[in-house]
């Protein structure tokens, strides 16, 4: 197929010019183990710690508080075993929303799972009310990679910070952490720690323009964790495994550089999404937004189409020249509706009706007024 448009960039993004120029030395001439001792390898070594710095730069944190991981789905899973497992008689809250990265580790300990509005909102008082003497951790997800959705992560973190002065006071000194998936947030959103006052975040090179199975766990100083991989004492022995120079650099150079242009490239996006949406609405009847419009992220657009079958739609779109997707890639292979949809209150037949259109640093505004007369037309076909 030549040129399709692509709107499918929760799922993966292409690599920039910058991130294949930042790694391009360490993929062959420099491709030395960092643990090795020779100078060469030292100086490989160096560029890594120079990669962390940066990414620590970014999160307003210390070099020390940054640990490399291959991706979003290990760090989300490091912050959830890694805590859960020093604490097997204690609870965690998880949003219902959550990626399954986050619901299936949780799930192997005594989960709660926190409720959100029908616009996908977290319910801070019912947050509250789930929390007791034995709650050791809470992970929410600061942007949500189906319905875009910007959870109040600032106001979360206060409230669990009242908690647990209110614990100490009486004696318990069980930790409470919080931990958010940022992987969705990293291209458009703020991501100081200090100022969103988490305690663990996780950031993802894939959904930044960088390589796949690169990103890393931000873990404060004072939190502990248990290692998911052990053997040879990489980053402190959090996450053994030889380093991959190439990826880690480029990630740690796709971050700076998205940070850097977030304002202007929302903006750009924000405009593009609005006018899609617009667009579909009028043209397409019994069509509905799924999750927020003012808290959301700049680039995503949930729709239902009443009547239709959100799979075949897809497929139908790919064969039409737009890519797209249903919801998660990581969950497209399950026959089961989005329990993201379905959490927001969508019917099991509403929330296989749905598609997610998501815009990226290369979608232009005649892509979108062209996917618009494509979609028009597939959706009218199924009806």
């Amino acid at each position: 197929m030549s040129n399709p448009i692509y709107l499918d960039y929760a799922a993966a993004t292409p690599v920039d010019d910058a991130a294949l120029k930042a790694a391009q030395l360490y993929l062959q001439s420099d491709f030395y183990n960092p643990s090795a001792i020779y100078q060469a390898a030292r100086h490989v070594r160096d560029t890594v710690e120079a990669a962390r710095a940066t990414v620590a730069d970014v999160l307003g944190c210390r070099d020390q508080e940054i640990f490399f991981t291959a991706g979003g789905t290990e760090a989300n899973n490091l912050a959830i075993t890694g805590v859960m497992s020093l604490y097997p008689e204690a609870n965690c809250i998880v949003s219902s929303i959550e990626h399954e990265s986050v619901l299936e580790p949780a799930a192997q300990y005594n989960r709660k799972l926190a409720p959100v509005t029908e616009q996908g909102l977290l319910d801070l008082p019912q947050i509250e009310s789930l929390i007791d003497d034995h709650t050791a951790l809470i992970s929410v997800m600061y942007a949500n990679n189906e319905i875009g959705t910007i959870q109040p992560i600032k106001q979360l973190t206060e409230l669990v910070n009242a908690v647990k002065t209110q614990r100490l006071a009486r004696g318990n000194t069980l930790p409470l952490y919080v931990h958010a998936d940022a992987c969705q947030a990293a291209n458009y959103l703020d991501l100081h720690v200090s100022r969103l006052g988490v305690d663990m975040m996780t950031l993802n090179g894939g959904k930044i323009y960088s390589y796949k199975q690169s990103g890393c766990l931000y873990v404060s100083r004072g939190v502990h964790l248990t290692p998911l991989i052990r053997g040879g004492g990489q980053e402190v022995g959090l996450r053994s495994g030889t380093e991959n120079p190439a990826a880690l650099i480029a990630f740690a150079t796709m971050l700076q550089k998205v940070q850097s242009e977030r304002k202007d490239e929302s903006e750009r996006l924000q405009s593009l999404r609005n006018t899609l949406s617009a667009t579909l609405s009028q043209k397409i009847s019994h069509t509905a937004i799924n999750g927020s419009m003012k808290h959301r992220l700049p680039n995503n657009l949930n729709l239902t189409f009443s009547g239709i079958d959100g799979e075949r739609l897809v497929m139908q779109l790919d064969e039409d020249g737009v890519q797209a997707a249903t919801g998660s890639a990581c969950s497209a292979s399950s026959d089961e509706p989005s329990h993201v949809l379905l959490a927001l209150g969508l019917s099991s037949e509403e929330a296989s009706a749905s598609l997610r259109l998501t815009l990226g640093r290369q979608t232009t505004e005649a892509e979108i007024n062209k996917a618009a007369q494509t979609i028009q037309r597939a959706v009218q076909l199924q009806r």
